[in-house]
């Protein structure tokens, strides 16, 4: 890992690297704080006025202008942190920015993900993303890279690549090295809410950075601050509200669409499955590790709906709610056919969960899948000051009762007759006549996928 130095370093900074354009300087390197031959902390305020700025330091060599005007046009009414990227690195191109490579680094507040890389590539002429999970601070990705010292530091950082020690140096920067860049930059964002995010730049020009350079990246890192800040709310509200509502329920709420009595009809195949034995496992199994089988099964059932295209709509205690909507498109057949799909998928994962289980010490999972299709009412409801969506609607009810009825019929998954006539002619089942369930007058007609025991 690069040790950062506890005093500035007196070792003067090349003539070429603190050279004014139009009395500006460029770098502020009187205030540069060089850590060994090739990493140099830059100084961490730049508080000079941006227009000034500006107007001097486009009288020499290339312009921001291209990228600014981007940036604030099209720029602010993109949705994708890679189409951003994307239409920044093309603009600078244009201008003749020496741009070989930049990445976005941009922390996230997200349960599954501590921050998004976002790398674009002259040579490919297209932005990749990458997902960066919550352990990345105590791996050797992290640890000694440049994004941990920008984070650590706080402050700009420059690595001239032709000066690189292996006993010093992330492997990184070796990559980037080995990639063509001579040069590499690493500039913080913050933001107002104190998140830090990141811009890295490198280039292939045989001298580096000029100063100028220098100073047109650290200002284009200002400008970049409010659009990503901006952006990144944006997807942090999506997606909060995605994961904590659903995405049905998440769109409708950024579309204002909040007003109690608010609803919509959705037609679709409906799922209803059900944790056996729940009651009984939450007086004999630890709390953590009833916690823990319950979000095993939650994930469980989830990636084999949404892998057919389902929407967990609700988790109603040990419960799940899943819909198979009728859009872009579906048709109701196709709808029950993936929910059936989806089923088949679940049970046929099911053993290799439950020997998890088995090497865990906990008890196996099991569970009842209920389908049906049907109209329901997707609705705002609740008391004034405190809302929540909820499905409503005879098939519904229904389909919770089909889900009942696997435990009286002792099969792990039943289906209305109406959900089986909408399956292909060739999908086997087998029907079990009409049953009496509550609140429904005159039973329910089931059958049993004849593929799923």
């Amino acid at each position: 890992m690069v040790e950062l130095p506890a005093e500035p370093s007196t070792d003067p900074m090349p003539a070429a690297e603190t050279a004014d354009v139009e009395g500006i300087s460029c770098a502020d390197m009187a205030g540069a704080e060089v850590v060994d031959e090739s990493l140099t902390l830059l100084p961490a305020e730049d508080n000079r006025p941006l227009g000034s700025c500006l107007a001097a330091l486009n009288n020499t060599g290339w312009s921001l202008t291209p990228a600014i005007d981007w940036l604030f046009g099209p720029g602010c009414r993109t949705d994708s942190f890679a189409a951003l990227l994307d239409g920044v690195a093309e603009a600078l191109l244009s201008a003749g920015a020496p741009v070989q490579r930049l990445r976005f680094g941009i922390w996230a507040i997200h349960p599954q993900r501590a921050a998004r890389s976002y790398t674009w590539r002259a040579d490919t002429r297209r932005t990749e993303h990458t997902m960066i999970g919550h352990d990345i601070f105590s791996t050797p990705d992290f640890i000694g890279s440049p994004a941990q010292v920008v984070r650590e530091a706080g402050r700009p950082i420059r690595y001239r690549l032709d000066r690189l020690d292996p006993a010093k140096h992330h492997s990184v920067l070796f990559s980037v090295r080995e990639a063509g860049a001579t040069d590499y930059l690493g500039l913080p964002m913050q933001s107002f809410s104190g998140r830090q995010d990141s811009l890295f730049v490198a280039t292939d020009q045989p001298d580096g950075f000029s100063a100028s350079d220098v100073a047109k990246f650290r200002l284009l890192a200002r400008l970049l601050m409010p659009v990503i800040e901006a952006l990144n709310e944006h997807q942090l509200a999506v997606g909060i509200l995605e994961t904590y509502l659903g995405p049905r329920a998440g769109r409708r709420v950024l579309r204002g669409q909040i007003r109690r009595g608010d609803g919509e009809h959705i037609e679709a195949a409906l799922w209803y499955s059900d944790l056996r034995s729940f009651t009984a496992m939450t007086e004999t199994v630890e709390e953590g590790a009833m916690l823990d089988l319950m979000n095993r099964y939650f994930e469980h059932i989830y990636n084999s709906v949404s892998a057919y295209g389902g929407e967990v709509l609700r988790f109603i205690g040990d419960a799940m709610l899943v819909v198979f909507p009728t859009e872009d498109g579906r048709s109701v057949a196709r709808a029950c056919d993936d929910a059936l799909a989806a089923a088949r998928d679940a049970m046929d994962r099911l053993p290799s969960l439950n020997a998890m289980q088995r090497r865990r010490g906990l008890p196996p999972i099991r569970f009842g899948i209920g389908l049906h299709e049907g109209t329901v009412v997707y609705g705002n409801v609740g008391a004034p000051d405190r809302l929540d969506f909820t499905v409503m609607g005879p098939a519904v009810n229904r389909t919770s009762r089909i889900e009942s009825l696997t435990k009286t019929l002792d099969t792990p998954v039943l289906m209305s007759a109406a959900f089986a006539a909408r399956l292909p002619a060739d999908t086997p089942y087998e029907a079990l006549g009409v049953h009496a369930v509550p609140g429904v007058p005159n039973g329910l007609s089931v059958a049993r996928p004849l593929d799923l025991d």
